[in-house]
């Protein structure tokens, strides 16, 4: 099993940053080449949305277009870490964020929840105006 835990939500102004990680632990699959992080972000009454993804080893990084250019996603390959740092934070921005992983995830399927095996429990992330 894998376990995801996120944290570094919280209550922001519009304009301003937050910092979300999410900590891998559990079975190792980090060796596996097509091994792929992900954030989503759902809000009441609505599908949950993809964010942005990562494959953990290149690196290579993709983004939704509403978040293209304010938020960027990192990896600390020595803590087992996925960050995402958002800028310029908006009101839509408001959510709750998940962090999902997955070892065999291939690209096309990057931006589809349904193709993550693990989750994390969600931080809220509430962006006032």
């Amino acid at each position: 099993q894998v376990q995801l835990v996120e944290s570094g939500g919280g209550l922001v102004q519009a304009g301003d940053s937050l910092r979300l990680s999410c900590t891998a632990s559990g079975r190792s699959l980090r060796t596996a080449g097509s091994y792929a992080m992900g954030w989503f972000r759902q809000t009441p009454g609505k599908e949950r949305e993809f964010v942005s993804a990562i494959r953990w080893s290149s690196g290579h990084s993709f983004y939704a277009d509403s978040v293209k250019g304010r938020f960027t996603i990192s990896r600390d390959k020595s803590k087992n870490t996925v960050y995402l740092q958002m800028d310029s934070l908006k009101s839509e921005d408001t959510a709750v964020y998940y962090c999902a992983a997955d070892p065999t995830i291939i690209q096309s399927s990057l931006f589809d929840g349904r193709h993550y095996d693990y989750w994390g429990q969600g931080t809220q992330v509430t962006v006032s105006s």
